[in-house]
């Protein structure tokens, strides 16, 4: 794996963009214990987004990015701000980042796409951008069909930049078998809700370190919106009311400002509680850097062996 010389950072690691819990103070944590800590704007404006990044330049002279999702209707304006602000590197997703790809690169942001596809892969690819990110289906929140083991080779093959596995990885064993498959590095989420500096209510924390093989959930398949969360009150009626064949507007009742309520409350029966399925590997809450350490000691022992 080599995205850490890329970008000049510790471990070939991304912390992925989670909304609501990825702050500028959380992203400077995950990036001065090694690996490249990424702003989760998912839940913000063009000016909190600015005064997310100014936090996070307060507290770390290491990389650092952001992530921007694409339906934002702040899109344009967020955008700008990432280039004008001088952050390392940006992940996108649900759109398409066409339109921003000189703009960044003339400020020397790196781009980073997320994708759930072959062809999303190519098109994107052809862009210009300078890397992808193969998210599989196990991760948490909004999720693509493919497996990451059938998804990550197949971009890998069908692409000449780097490629970052992501969805389902939370283990130096994992990591070993995302590089085998063709990664330059991986990016974790639902791992990192673990760590001490992460800023979730300590019911969504405990709800992750105690989740198992079949804890988590995937709501909103038939509307075309799937988010993969642990299990709950408010995902199972969800599902229920889903199956239904209610329409959108009623679904809406029971997401609008759940991960918020999970994130800031801990409310974890109504809230949205996304994790992916490797919150099956989280059983204990440690410091970042204690984390990055131990997975990358597990990485090394795996290699060696193999």
């Amino acid at each position: 794996m080599n995205i850490n010389e890329i970008f000049g950072t510790k471990y070939p690691i991304f912390q992925g963009g989670m909304a609501q819990v990825a702050t500028g103070e959380f992203a400077a944590s995950v990036s001065e214990a090694g690996a490249m800590g990424i702003i989760g704007s998912g839940a913000m404006d063009e000016k909190a987004l600015a005064e997310e990044i100014r936090k996070a330049k307060e507290l770390t002279d290491k990389p650092f990015g952001v992530n921007l999702m694409l339906m934002n209707p702040r899109a344009d304006e967020m955008a700008k701000v990432i280039g004008d602000m001088g952050v390392s590197l940006v992940t996108t997703g649900a759109g398409n980042p066409g339109k921003y790809v000189k703009m960044w690169q003339g400020a020397g942001v790196k781009i980073f796409p997320v994708v759930s596809s072959v062809a999303l892969a190519k098109r994107l690819a052809s862009l210009g951008v300078d890397g992808l990110i193969a998210e599989g289906t196990e991760s948490g929140g909004h999720i693509g069909e493919l497996s990451t083991m059938v998804l990550l080779p197949l971009v890998a093959e069908a692409v000449n930049i780097p490629v970052i596995a992501a969805g389902g990885i939370a283990t130096g064993r994992q990591m070993l078998a995302a590089e085998i498959l063709g990664a330059s590095g991986v990016q974790m989420g639902t791992l990192f809700l673990s760590g001490e500096e992460c800023p979730i209510h300590e019911n969504y924390k405990k709800a992750v370190l105690s989740a198992r093989d079949r804890s988590t959930i995937v709501t909103g398949r038939i509307s075309g919106a799937p988010v993969r969360v642990l299990k709950n009150q408010m995902a199972k009626e969800y599902l229920r009311r889903e199956q239904e064949g209610v329409d959108k507007m009623e679904l809406e009742k029971y997401t609008l400002g759940a991960l918020r309520k999970a994130v800031k409350d801990g409310d974890v029966n109504h809230g949205s509680l996304m994790a992916g399925q490797s919150a099956a590997f989280v059983n204990e809450v440690r410091p970042i850097k204690e984390i990055l350490s131990s997975i990358m000691r597990e990485y090394e022992d795996a290699k060696e062996k193999v």
